[in-house]
């Protein structure tokens, strides 16, 4: 985009100074920019990562050999009171990033590894 601008000359004078576009973009790639709504869902899920409780729990999950745990396993795990885990859980969920599973009185919880993929592909240059 022109423009101009001023600048001083020898004597204090102003004179104007026409400022030119640059003929040709860079084409930086800014086209493939996540939409809206998309960077809304995907600001949810990363926001629920960012929390260190949080990640340590995704972290047991993780390492489940079953590929779920008990809630009651989950306390310990993270040295953390029940309400406090299930209020993270709660969010994990919410997010996408854990689903739970009743099992008679205990919630098995497990990790959505879909939706991880997923958050790791809206972060991948080649997209």
């Amino acid at each position: 985009m022109a423009g101009s601008g001023t600048a001083s000359g020898a004597g204090g004078r102003r004179r104007s100074i026409a400022v030119a576009a640059p003929s040709v973009c860079c084409g930086s790639g800014v086209e493939n920019c996540l939409e809206e709504d998309e960077a809304a869902v995907l600001a949810e899920a990363f926001s629920a990562l960012g929390d260190p409780v949080r990640l340590r729990l995704l972290s047991v999950l993780a390492q489940a050999e079953d590929g779920a745990v008990c809630v009651c396993d989950l306390v310990p795990a993270v040295d953390r009171s029940q309400p406090t885990v299930s209020h993270h859980l709660r969010i994990l969920s919410a997010a996408g990033l854990v689903e739970g599973e009743r099992r008679g009185k205990w919630v098995w919880y497990s990790l959505n590894r879909q939706r991880l993929a997923d958050l790791q592909a809206a972060l991948d240059s080649n997209r």
